[in-house]
Order: structure tokens, then C-alpha cells, then sequence
């Protein structure tokens, strides 16, 4: 079973980045390569425990639609969303925070997964599919880093608490 650790040091402060880490505006915008999109469950604004999103996007040239749930919630600290329903055999996103010095942050994701196909999903993983993953993760990191450190989260749904 796969595990991808990724940690990014962001400059913004611990509440904005969580909020930003829970919205489906900014995950869209971050994977816009892929034409991603919510299209059930919660589309937009901030996820909250419970909450259910599907996802429609292309990969590897096939449209998928993979459904996630958000499992636990513990607010500026953690959360986890898990698969439903999608491509993956399984697979749990847990989202770590920790508030630094000078009003920073330090967000680390734990991405574990199981390829679907057996030994052809291992082989896969070995081949392209973790590094796949870790770069999505990177890129979706990356753009909120942005956001929060310019101050671009203002422009989007469920961030006017912040305001």
C-alpha cells in the first residue's frame, strides 16, 4: 500500500490555510489541468465531517468520477477524507496543521492508497502512478500556498469569515 508524505510551509496564517485545504473552490482551481470539478454531494465552499463530494476529471486520458467522504474533522488541526466510491481499491487523505512562529504554518499531507488490479496495480505504482499522485498532491499544494500567501483565498466561497 502506497504512502505519500508532503509537507509545505506556508506563510499565512493556521486558520486560513485549513479553510483553504477544506475548499472545493480551490481544489478546482489547483487541478484545472485535469478538469476537475464537484459534480454531487458538496460542489462548493468548505467540506465539513460528513460531507460526500464526487469528483469528475481525466487522467491518464479517462474521464473518472471517484466519490470521497469527509470522515473526521478537528478544526485547525486535522482532517480526513476517504474514498467511497472510484477507481482506487481504497484510499485515505489525512490533512495535518500546525501553527509556527511569525504566523505561519506547517501543512503536511499523508496520502495512503491501494491500486486497483492487483499485481498490474502494483506494477503501475512502481511505474508512473505514485509519482502521478505526488506530483496532483504537489501542484494542489502549491496552489495554496499561493492563494493564502498573496491573499487570493479573499475571492473565494466560505473564506469571508477570514475577511
Amino acid at each position: 500500500m502506497p504512502e505519500i508524505h508532503l509537507v509545505t510551509y506556508i506563510n499565512a496564517p493556521l486558520k486560513i490555510v485549513f479553510d483553504l485545504s477544506r475548499s472545493i473552490d480551490l481544489h478546482k482551481k489547483s487541478l484545472d489541468h485535469t478538469g476537475e470539478e464537484a459534480v454531487a454531494g458538496r460542489t462548493s465552499g468548505l467540506v465539513e465531517q460528513g460531507d460526500t463530494v464526487t469528483w469528475r476529471a481525466t487522467h491518464f486520458g479517462f474521464r473518472q468520477e471517484l466519490t470521497s467522504r469527509i470522515t473526521e474533522v478537528r478544526p485547525y488541526s486535522f482532517f480526513a477524507d476517504e474514498m467511497q466510491q472510484g477507481i482506487f481499491k481504497k484510499f485515505k487523505h489525512e490533512h495535518h496543521f500546525e501553527r509556527l512562529e511569525e504566523g505561519r504554518t506547517l501543512m503536511k499531507d499523508i496520502f495512503i492508497y491501494t491500486s486497483p488490479l492487483g499485481l498490474l496495480g502494483n506494477l503501475a505504482d512502481l511505474l508512473f502512478l505514485k509519482k502521478y499522485m505526488r506530483e496532483l498532491l504537489s501542484t494542489r499544494n502549491q496552489t495554496l500556498k499561493e492563494y493564502a500567501e498573496k491573499g487570493d483565498w479573499k475571492s473565494l466561497p466560505g473564506m469571508k469569515a477570514h475577511l
